[in-house]
């Protein structure tokens, strides 16, 4: 793959800049093409260029929530091999509380359940990056394991940003990550006949 032109780039990023900044106020379905060409500076024609409609650009943009949510489930493994601290990591509860910041606009994207663009974004690289590491310490069971812990994550993490799960961004960490501890010891566990 090669590397993506500068100018495309900063086009891009002031476009997804844009959208977030026109999403602090209301909902993305409020929210206009031209508000955020106006906005970012950019002809409709150069947004049309790079993006398909909004709710394309809105996954873009919330693309660094998804390496961020990767990122805060795996932040305590600083080695292969690494066993899993009983506690939740700190980067966990710092990732829900930015996310809850954000919750107007990730609800749009994030259907209850764990639906939606990016939903679908999130189970798939967390399953690809739980998957790659269990697989890489010869744990059993990778891919159902890895879909157990994506499918969790994130239909948790929709519930609670659209309410159905109380809780401040601590206490849902501390709930949450030993679901997650319990989904990889039972996939450790013996095969069935």
């Amino acid at each position: 793959m090669s590397p993506e032109d500068p100018r495309t780039a900063r086009t891009k990023a002031r476009l997804r800049e844009s959208l977030l900044a026109e999403c602090a106020g209301r909902p993305l379905g409020e929210v206009s093409v031209s508000a955020v060409v106006r906005r970012a500076g950019v002809g409709r024609a150069t947004f049309y260029l790079h993006y398909e409609d909004l709710p394309a650009l809105a996954v873009d943009a919330c693309a660094d929530v998804v390496h961020a949510a990767v990122d805060a489930l795996h932040a305590w493994q600083t080695e292969p091999g690494a066993r899993a601290p009983a506690r939740p990591p700190a980067a966990l509860a710092a990732f829900l509380a930015d996310a809850s910041a954000h919750a107007a606009l990730y609800r749009t994207l994030l259907l209850p359940g764990g639906g939606g663009p990016l939903g679908e974004r999130l189970h798939r690289e967390l399953r690809a990056r739980a998957r790659a590491e269990r697989a890489a310490a010869g744990a059993p069971h990778a891919d159902l394991v890895a879909t157990a812990v994506a499918a969790t994550f994130t239909g948790i993490l929709a519930d609670w940003l659209h309410d159905g799960i109380p809780g401040s961004p601590a206490e849902l960490a501390g709930r949450l990550w030993p679901l997650l501890l319990a989904l990889h010891r039972a996939g450790a566990g013996p095969t069935a006949a």
